[in-house]
């Protein structure tokens, strides 16, 4: 039962926000009183922490299930991309902008997480790609991870509204691409516009 409150509770508050989503919503939703859901979890923030780690690993799982498929690296990080559009396709407010907002603490906690999985997805598709000639061999790959980081982080933490968030994220995946982009890498990246555009 903690697992299906759980991923009910994760579907509702990446669709609704973290913020209105209450435990009635949650209880009358899945036909269980709220005692039922206070069994498990004595407190909302309590199912938040569970939640975003529910999500912290479905991503991680499939982003890994992307680096399986051997795509090139820049495509690979438009199919990262994708992931995570259809992961937050339902919500019109950015989740993590929600977070920040009404629940610093989880945020931090959550955000403390996601920068170790990210920097290491980061490493491993900048090294491979140039290894592959996609990216020049001269990169700084320390400070390339550390602004594309920065860029993306922000956009999610100042950005309220999941469409905008979007535009801004292409945005910076475009940026990071040809900062560090031989022409091989500027020509892929050209042909995922062409096609994800």
């Amino acid at each position: 039962m903690k697992e299906k409150i759980v991923a009910r509770a994760t579907e509702m508050f990446l669709k609704y926000g973290f913020k209105s989503i209450t435990m009635d919503d949650i209880a009358n939703d899945m036909g269980i009183s709220k005692k039922t859901i206070y069994k498990y979890f004595i407190n909302k923030e309590v199912l938040i922490v569970e939640a975003t780690e529910t999500v912290h690993v479905h991503v991680n799982q499939t982003i890994e299930s992307v680096i399986a498929q051997n795509f090139n690296p820049v495509e690979e990080n438009f199919q990262v991309r994708k992931v995570f559009e259809g992961i937050f396709q339902v919500s019109d407010t950015s989740p993590l902008y929600q977070l920040k907002k009404h629940y610093p603490e989880i945020y931090h906690l959550t955000m403390s997480q996601e920068q170790h999985e990210c920097v290491r997805y980061m490493r491993h598709n900048i090294d491979r790609g140039i290894e592959l000639g996609y990216y020049r061999p001269d990169t700084d790959v320390e400070n390339s991870i550390r602004f594309y980081w920065t860029l993306i982080t922000n956009v999610n933490e100042t950005v309220q509204l999941e469409r905008d968030a979007k535009v801004l994220e292409l945005a910076a995946l475009i940026y990071h691409t040809r900062a560090i982009a031989t022409q091989k890498g500027v020509d892929e990246l050209e042909k995922q516009l062409s096609i994800n555009a």
